[in-house]
């Protein structure tokens, strides 16, 4: 008998997944190091410190509208015509980038940020690509493997900012715009990658809709998703672990520059941060298959409250050790992340899966959004310290709100 593997659907669905895991890695680094970036580029065009959180503001609400276009594209179409229009904006938002350093115009970075959160957009979306290749019992790792794809970017999207800043006088750009012509470069890349990808098989017991069927709108899925008590734990789990991530992230390179770090220091707290945000995705898909959602969204919020409170206890010129804080920040966002996803995966009803992950990718990156603009001015206003004591404060109230929620949600024994 032939090997499960080496069936034609079996090859397919490796190749997609294989396909899917290249692509985020690639887009990853693109966009960490845009971030990275921008976040320092937007103070030396202004001059005003509380601009550092606006580059990243811009690209998580551009993230949102693209995460609500994109899945419908995807409804319509397939998952690869979603995620090749999604890294297409993209690179038009990394030339306009280089283009916004050499103009010193802080309109252009900002429609550029918007841009390049198309390709983050496409990137997260992919998990739920990657999660419709196989049954249930086997989403969450099938998802953490693409997730882990992010690990790259986490790596070497910061840590490649610095010497392509040490470049980019060589070829006639500023030190800044080296940084985005770096990312410009990998973006080509993840769009001929996906462009090049195979259509994926049929999510293994999937069925069409019934012949007829009413389309139900995003909104009415989204309603009917949080009326469930596992709808409410993955929206809970995604939306408040990217809240209280950004929250604290967002600002913590301005926080790194104000204090006298170079961007090499600046980079490896982010690389560190990011590494922590991917590299265990593996993992904790395996233990949301092993032991389910709920334990590992309330782990998640332990440690993203252990993370803002190390973050808060971190001297100012401590530089390096801020990569501790910000390492368990990852994983504490990663273990939400995964677990949250798994959930809403499972949860996706036939024929309104991808606009429903679509509008709730929408919801996360809203919520990211006002987090990270807050964040620029909690920090000016009150500095770094008690912007990672809110994040942390954030955490612990909303473990015990999924606790209690999902304690009142189980039925009562007769």
């Amino acid at each position: 008998m032939q090997a499960p593997s080496a069936t034609p659907v079996a090859r397919l669905r490796t190749r997609a997944l294989a396909t899917y895991f290249v692509a985020v890695a690639l887009t990853s680094i693109a966009y960490i190091a845009t971030f990275t970036v921008a976040s320092l580029a937007a103070p030396e065009i202004t001059g005003f410190a509380g601009s550092s959180g606006w580059p990243s503001a811009t690209a998580i609400a551009g993230t949102a509208v693209a995460a609500a276009l994109l899945s419908s594209v995807m409804a319509r179409r397939d998952r690869r015509a979603g995620i090749v229009l999604g890294i297409g904006v993209a690179v038009i938002g990394g030339g306009l980038a280089i283009l916004a350093v050499v103009l010193s115009s802080l309109l252009l970075l900002l429609i550029a940020a918007a841009a390049v959160g198309f390709g983050n957009a496409a990137m997260n979306l992919t998990r739920y690509a990657a999660a419709d290749l196989y049954p249930p019992a086997q989403r969450a790792g099938a998802l953490g493997i693409v997730v882990w794809g992010s690990t790259f970017g986490a790596v070497l999207g910061p840590n490649l900012v610095a010497p392509a800043g040490s470049l980019a006088p060589s070829i006639g750009l500023a030190p800044l715009a080296g940084g985005f012509a770096l990312a410009l470069v990998f973006l080509l890349a993840a769009l001929a990658v996906s462009a090049a990808g195979p259509r994926a098989p049929a999510s293994p017991g999937a069925s069409p809709p019934p012949s007829g069927a009413v389309r139900v709108s995003a909104r009415r899925l989204f309603l009917d998703l949080l009326a469930a008590p596992r709808g409410r734990m993955a929206v809970a789990a995604l939306i408040s672990g990217q809240l209280v991530m950004v929250l604290i992230m967002t600002m913590t390179p301005y926080h790194l520059h104000e204090n006298g770090q170079g961007l090499g220091t600046v980079g490896f707290v982010i690389s560190a941060h990011a590494f922590g945000m991917f590299a265990f995705s593996p993992l904790s898909g395996r233990l949301a298959d092993r032991f389910g959602a709920e334990p590992m969204v309330t782990a998640g919020f332990v440690v993203l409250a252990v993370a803002g409170l190390l973050a808060a206890a971190t001297p100012a010129t401590g530089g390096s050790l801020l990569a501790i804080p910000l390492f368990l920040l990852g994983i504490g966002w990663n273990l939400n992340f995964v677990s949250g996803s798994a959930l809403l995966a499972s949860e996706a009803t036939a024929g309104g899966g991808a606009r429903l992950q679509g509008a709730s990718d929408a919801v996360i990156w809203t919520a990211a959004a006002v987090a990270s603009i807050s964040s620029g001015f909690v920090v000016a206003l009150a500095g770094y310290v008690v912007l990672s004591l809110i994040g942390a404060g954030l955490a612990v109230v909303l473990a015990v709100a999924i606790a209690l929620d999902s304690r009142s949600s189980r039925p009562v024994p007769a």
